[in-house]
C-alpha cells in the first residue's frame, strides 16, 4: 500500500517535468527526498546482518503521510512567518506548495466531526480540564490520523476542556 502512494508521487513528478511545471516537480522531488531520508533513517536502525534491510526500511502508507503532513506544517508556519512579515508573494508560493502536498492526505476532517471526536475522548478518560489536553491530545491524533491538522486538534481540545 505504501508503494502505491510513493509511486502515485513518482509518476506525478514525472508528470510535472514533462508538463514543464517547475514549482510541482520541486516540491514533489524535495517531498521524495524527504521520504527517501526517513527511510535511510529507519534502514539505519536494523543491524547490517538482515537480508531483507532494504525492504523493511520502506516507510508504510502512515509513515508516508506522517512525512506528508510534516512538510505541510513547514509550509503552514512559513505562511505565517511571511504574513505578518508583510511578505505576500512569499506567502503565495508556499500556498501553493501546501495545495501541491494537500493532493497527497486524505480528505480533512471538519472542526464539527473532530469536537464530535474530542467530546468521546474527554466522556472515555474522564478529563476536566486543560491540565489532562496531553491525554486527550494522543487519542484524538490515532483516531483522526492524519485526516485533522494536530494545530486545529489542540486549539479545539483546549476550547473543549476549558468549558468542562
Amino acid at each position: 500500500m505504501s508503494e502505491d502512494l510513493k509511486i502515485k508521487i513518482q509518476e506525478q513528478t514525472k508528470d510535472a517535468l514533462k508538463a514543464r511545471d517547475q514549482v510541482k516537480r520541486e516540491v514533489l522531488n524535495m517531498l521524495l527526498t524527504s521520504i527517501k531520508n526517513k527511510e535511510l533513517e529507519k534502514r539505519g536502525k536494523f543491524s547490517s546482518d538482515i537480508e531483507n534491510r532494504d525492504e523493511a526500511s520502506q516507510l508504510s502508507e502512515e509513515e508516508i503521510l506522517q512525512v506528508i503532513g510534516s512538510e505541510l506544517k513547514k509550509r503552514r508556519e512559513s505562511i505565517e512567518t511571511y504574513r505578518s512579515a508583510g511578505r505576500e508573494d512569499l506567502a503565495d508560493k508556499e500556498e501553493v506548495e501546501s495545495n501541491i502536498l494537500l493532493v497527497f492526505l486524505p480528505e480533512q476532517m471538519g472542526e464539527d466531526e473532530i469536537k464530535t471526536i474530542i467530546r468521546e475522548v474527554i466522556a472515555e478518560t474522564e478529563a476536566k480540564s486543560v491540565q489532562d489536553l496531553g491525554k486527550v491530545m494522543s487519542m484524538v491524533i490515532q483516531r483522526t490520523k492524519g485526516k485533522a491538522d494536530g494545530a486545529t486538534v489542540n486549539k479545539l481540545a483546549k476550547e473543549e476542556l476549558s468549558q468542562t
